[in-house]
């Protein structure tokens, strides 16, 4: 049996600091073999640069995965060339610098391998190739090496984040939304094997609007006008889940959800 924990989006400064002070004692306390955290928010809100990611796996992080906000920072682009544990979704056309895809090793037991996929919805985001096509081949070149494969699917619409779990269940291991930074209570193992949640949340700053400061959130509604949007700060929380898999079949044994507090 394998353990694995799944982290929400980290948003800014407040994110980062969360994810450094509790994550060592995460992985000490649930003998973690691997830990995927979504890092696409961590640099002040709007993507990730080369210098935050390599804090980030500093932490213990063995993989960043990504979504819409991924190219925000332009020095990201030759970085991502060269680390093939920060991910960009799968599914952006051909051409796109960086992978979507990687094959870690667990912690633990070096010969155990842990595939992980990142992935972008199409519903209210940008019109990416379509991620239901794209992620079957994947599987199975992955399937090779392992039958541990990992999918963060980072999708605005819950319709499109259940379709894509019922549609894998039984072909990966794992299968949890990010993106909207809300933390939902639907974790559940499918009929299949497949452990899923809707959303794994955030990790950053509870009291904001997904993060942001409110009142710069409020203004935008409020006059329909663009603001600039600043990076929260008041009561940090880290999301995410644990979860638990056969290495041998594949299968999720077990989910469940965390919320830590400072």
């Amino acid at each position: 049996m394998i353990r694995i924990a799944m982290i929400g989006d980290i948003v800014g400064r407040p994110g980062r600091k969360i994810l450094q002070e509790k994550l060592p004692w995460l992985i000490d306390a649930h003998h973690l073999d691997a830990v995927i955290v979504n890092g696409e928010n961590a640099a002040g809100g709007f993507g990730i640069t080369p210098e935050i990611a390599e804090d980030i796996f500093q932490c213990g992080v063995d993989v960043i995965t990504s979504g819409n906000h991924i190219w925000d920072q332009k020095k990201i682009e030759p970085y991502i060339e060269d680390q093939p544990r920060l991910l960009r979704p799968a599914n952006y056309p051909a051409g796109n610098k960086g992978r979507g895809d990687v094959i870690i090793s667990s912690k633990n037991v070096p010969e155990i391998k842990i595939g992980v996929i990142s992935l972008s919805g199409r519903i209210f985001m940008g019109p990416l190739d379509c991620p239901f096509q794209t992620v079957v081949p994947l599987i199975e070149k992955m399937q090779a090496e392992t039958k541990v494969v990992i999918i963060d699917f980072h999708a605005e619409a819950t319709s499109e984040k259940m379709a894509m779990a019922w549609y894998l269940d039984g072909r990966v291991s794992v299968l949890a939304g990010t993106h909207t930074h809300v933390q939902t209570a639907d974790e559940r193992l499918l009929p299949g094997g497949t452990a899923y949640i809707t959303d794994l949340g955030m990790t950053g700053p509870m009291d904001s609007v997904i993060g942001m400061k409110e009142d710069r959130v409020i203004s935008k509604f409020l006059t329909a006008r663009p603001n600039r949007f600043e990076v929260a700060s008041g009561n940090i929380q880290l999301h995410g889940v644990l979860i638990e898999v056969d290495e041998e079949q594949g299968v999720a044994q077990r989910i469940a959800r965390i919320k830590l507090k400072f």
